[in-house]
């Protein structure tokens, strides 16, 4: 379990890392830009839009919200949305995120509002948008694979910044998939199916907001791979009809879409995610979540780890067994 608990969290911080410099980019541009299928860690070419001065294997808010919430769960052995809330504050703080494009549009303007003076409960009333997503998994590892516990905990996760059902459905799809996964399941369909359970379950809570169905959504996904076409006409497919934006019901559909295409494997999955096009670090850092989760750590590339904990400051056994401690103890 701690394997895949692992394989997970550097799941995450692979794919965000890798999908840095790609991230923001069509895949004409990334074509035009790096002259080649990205397979590796590249630093972010100058004037990136949002990574500019970035090296290479360096991870971005995708991978320090989901730590960032790690901490909280190892600290109150809960999910409490208050302490969330104050650590991404801080955070942003810290990264001077209030005054750059560094957190997402729901994140930011819910951050600006809890700063102001307004509940947790009140500032993520209309957040539709990945952020909740791309931070969740250590929350689905609280969940223990267990779909009412992995909701429950995930709405909570969601209160501060994405309190809305789109946002909630879509962060218990990929709770589960991770969870379930951790527990030893690997049938990538069967994996998928608890994904759209949980995120059926998830949009009964939260605000009801506007959107289109991730559960259809991922349908339409599914049967776009399923198809018999190469796999960069797959991958084009998906990104001119499912979407690769930073709307919630993109960014569900299309990272399990890839698992499945991939069957699991991490590291396909991370590259195909890497070379999408669009928010390219946040769906790599999701499909990395997942994919870690089913394939285990023992999958990536230990040159791969060594250079994430080279260039960045976290130490993902040390995660592993706080995490591991906190939750199954």
């Amino acid at each position: 379990m701690k394997e895949h608990i692992k394989g997970c969290l550097i799941g995450i911080a692979t794919g965000d890392a890798m999908g840095m410099p790609t991230s923001m980019m069509s895949p004409f541009t990334i074509k035009q830009v790096f002259g080649k299928y990205v397979t590796e860690f590249l630093p972010a070419p100058t004037g990136h839009v949002i990574h500019d001065k970035m090296v290479a294997g360096q991870v971005t808010d995708d991978t320090q919200q989901t730590l960032l919430i790690a901490d909280s769960i190892i600290e109150k052995e809960k999910i409490d949305p208050e302490d969330i809330a104050q650590r991404l504050i801080k955070w942003g703080e810290e990264i001077k995120a209030f005054e750059t494009m560094a957190v997402g549009p729901s994140s930011l303007r819910a951050l600006y509002a809890i700063r102001s003076g307004k509940s947790v409960y009140e500032s993520g009333s209309v957040g539709d948008t990945n952020g909740a997503v791309m931070r969740i998994g250590a929350v689905a590892i609280y969940g223990k694979g267990e779909i009412e516990r992995t909701v429950d905990a995930v709405e909570k996760a969601c209160i501060p910044t994405h309190n809305t059902n789109i946002a909630i459905a879509g962060a218990s799809a990929v709770a589960m998939a991770i969870g379930c996964s951790i527990n030893g399941e690997s049938d990538i369909d069967v994996i998928i199916e608890k994904a759209l359970k949980a995120a059926e379950i998830g949009m009964t809570r939260g605000n009801i907001w506007y959107s289109a169905s991730i559960i259809e959504r991922t349908k339409l996904a599914l049967e776009i791979v399923s198809k018999k076409a190469p796999k960069k006409d797959i991958m084009q497919e998906l990104y001119d009809i499912i979407g690769a934006g930073v709307q919630v019901s993109e960014t569900v559909p299309v990272c399990l879409a890839i698992t499945k295409l991939s069957n699991g494997d991490v590291v396909n999955a991370i590259q195909m995610a890497v070379n999408l096009g669009g928010d390219c670090d946040t769906i790599a850092a999701i499909t990395g979540s997942i994919c870690g989760a089913i394939s285990g750590v023992e999958r990536i590339p230990k040159n791969w780890i060594q250079i994430l904990e080279k260039v960045n400051p976290y130490d993902f056994d040390d995660y592993t067994e706080k995490l591991f401690g906190a939750i199954y103890k």
